[in-house]
Formats: C-alpha cells, structure tokens, sequence
C-alpha cells in the first residue's frame, strides 16, 4: 500500500483533482475513489459545496443510522431531508476538511474521523431559529463506517453552541425552547439506553502504573487518559499526557492553554456533574509525516449537581456524545479539539429526566 495523503493543509484543488492508481484495497468503492481519505473527503465536497445531495442515496446505505445527541436518524431518506434543511438554513455552506483520522475495520470496511471547519450565511430558519443574515463559523465532527462506497453508520457531533452564539442567540435559551417539547413527549427511550449502558459498563481497577507510551499503543494511551482523568479523577495525570504549552478547543468557542486551564476543564466537567462516567467508544490513530493523530469517540452520563459549567444544579440526569481529536508530538498531545452538542445538552437539563 502506498502512503495516503491527508488533509495537512493541502489545497482544495489538490484534494480534488484525480488521485491516479488506487493507494489502498476499495472493494466495492466507486473507481474514482484512491483511498479512504480521498473517499470521505470527495464525496462530502460533492454532496454540500457542489450540492449534489440526491449523491446522498448511493453514499448511505439505505438502512443507516446517524446517531446524534439530539436523536437517532435512520434511514437515507432522513439524512437527505436533514441535509437539505440545513443547506436551505446556510445555503452558502462551505467545509474546509481538517482531518480525516481512520482504521481498516478488515474485509473492506473502515471507519473515518472527518473534523470539518465550516463557515456558512444564515438565510433561512434553522432549529437555532429565525434567519439572522449573519456569517458564522463552527466545527463538526463525523465518524462513519464505511463499505462497498457506503457510510452504513455515523456518529455526529456539532458544535451548535459556537453556531447559537454566532447567530446571536444564548445556548440556553435555545436550549429551553427546545426542551419543552421534550416536556410534551416525555422522556427519550434511546437516552435512557444509552445512560444505562454507560453506567453499567465494568469499572476498571485503580490506576496506579504509568501511562502507555503514545506512540506504541495510541488506542491504550486514549483508554487509560480519559477512563484515570475523568473516572478516577486523577486530574494530575493531565501533566503526565499533554504538552505544557498544549492547546485545547472546545464548545461554544472555549480555547485553553497549557496544564493549567486544561486540567481546570477536567476538574469543571466533574464539578457539573458529580457521579459522571465516561465510556470510550472508539479509537482511531494515524502518523502523516512525523505528527501523530488520535481520534477518540467517547460517551459520558451523570447528574447535573455542580454549578461548575452550566448553572444552579437541576439534578437531571444527562447523556453526552462526543468526539476528541488529539496531535501528538513526542508522545505528547500539543493540541486537541473536542466537539459535542452543548445546546443539546443543556436541553437535557432544561428538560431532561
């Protein structure tokens, strides 16, 4: 297999011009597809900026699901109409691919971590609300199995607070708009699901060893960092796995910088919510020329009982799905972008259970 250029900066024009001979095994991929990269990032430029997104129906399987905080959607038909209401809201959408983080699944699937910069016009009514003629920027990310040229599942994350503060709206009142309709068809099965089934899942033993090296075992290193941070609270291991002078975004615009502020996010998320466990999901890890890059999907649930991030504690029980992607330089992280839906999960405690 020959190396498989990723995004690193390179230009659109070079994105999108032919790739030449196949760089990697595609069984059933479409012939103008080089790889798994080439892959995700054509056919989304086709789909959104060239607006081609009836493409929609020969890239998702037709029994898809596309999970999202807010819901599962499944079936193409309901990425299509999702897609076309977002596009009549940001007509003008455009999406700057900044990584596409992957692993061969073997037998010709593999999954795709695409964080995606977009910066979009507000033309029309979007579930944020009315059309504010305002320019916005914000970041998403989309994991998704692919095979024989399909995305057959997806994991999407938006980061729809930097969009709500944007358009000029609060996130929660955005948020408390949204939650009284949740007041009306009580309470969502599938969250309850997938609270229960993070909290179920086994608990590990006391982390007293040190980290796994980054570079030899990267789904090992994301394991162990997020499962002795978050459900140990060993917040000083954070010193142990980031760069002094690391830099973190996260939702609604936030960026840190360094040991200090990072470590603060870790010991704020735990001062929202008390009893919180985080479950990694998935992880994926790529090296293009020196520079490590980990992609990891992660669920958490917990009550909200801490003031710490979202206000006077409302003790409703919340669900998160979030993505985190890491660069690595050394076997340290030097920068990190996380991505979740915060509007939706200040839904869930305007609302919630």
């Amino acid at each position: 297999m020959s190396r498989i250029p990723n995004v690193g900066g390179r230009d659109i024009g070079d994105i999108l011009a032919p790739q030449g001979p196949r760089r990697q095994s595609l069984p059933g991929f479409g012939a103008e597809y080089s790889d798994i990269v080439d892959y995700i990032l054509r056919c989304t430029h086709r789909i959104w900026e060239q607006k081609d997104v009836g493409l929609i129906a020969t890239h998702y399987s037709p029994d898809v699901r596309i999970h999202t905080m807010t819901g599962p959607v499944d079936g193409v038909g309901g990425v299509i109409a999702n897609t076309a209401r977002t596009l009549s809201a940001f007509p003008d959408r455009t999406l700057t691919g900044e990584a596409v983080i992957w692993k061969d699944l073997g037998e010709g699937a593999y999954l795709s971590s695409h964080r995606i910069a977009s910066s979009a016009t507000n033309l029309g009514a979007s579930e944020l609300g009315p059309a504010t003629g305002k320019r916005i920027g914000f970041t998403t990310i989309a994991d998704c199995v692919c095979r024989e040229n399909r995305i057959v599942e997806e994991w999407l994350v938006r980061d729809y607070s930097a969009m709500a503060l944007g358009l000029g709206y609060h996130p929660r009142a955005v948020a408390r708009g949204q939650a009284e309709v949740d007041r009306i068809n009580g309470p969502a099965l599938w969250r309850v699901a997938a609270m229960d089934r993070v909290l179920s899942a086994p608990r590990t033993s006391f982390p007293a060893g040190a980290m796994p090296e980054a570079s030899r075992e990267p789904e090992s290193f994301a394991r162990e960092l997020l499962d002795t941070v978050v459900n140990h609270r060993r917040f000083g291991v954070v010193r142990d796995c980031y760069s002094p002078a690391a830099h973190w975004h996260g939702p609604g615009t936030r960026r840190l910088y360094g040991w200090g502020e990072i470590t603060g996010w870790f010991t704020a998320l735990i001062g929202s919510f008390g009893d919180a466990r985080l479950l990694v999901e998935d992880v994926s890890s790529i090296e293009d020329d020196g520079v490590q890059a980990i992609a990891v999907r992660w669920s958490l649930a917990g009550t909200h009982d801490g003031r710490a991030l979202y206000g006077a504690p409302s003790q409703k029980k919340v669900y998160v799905l979030g993505v985190s992607h890491w660069r690595l330089r050394g076997g340290f992280i030097v920068e990190e972008t996380t991505v979740f839906d915060e509007v939706a999960l200040l839904r869930q405690i305007e609302g919630g259970l």
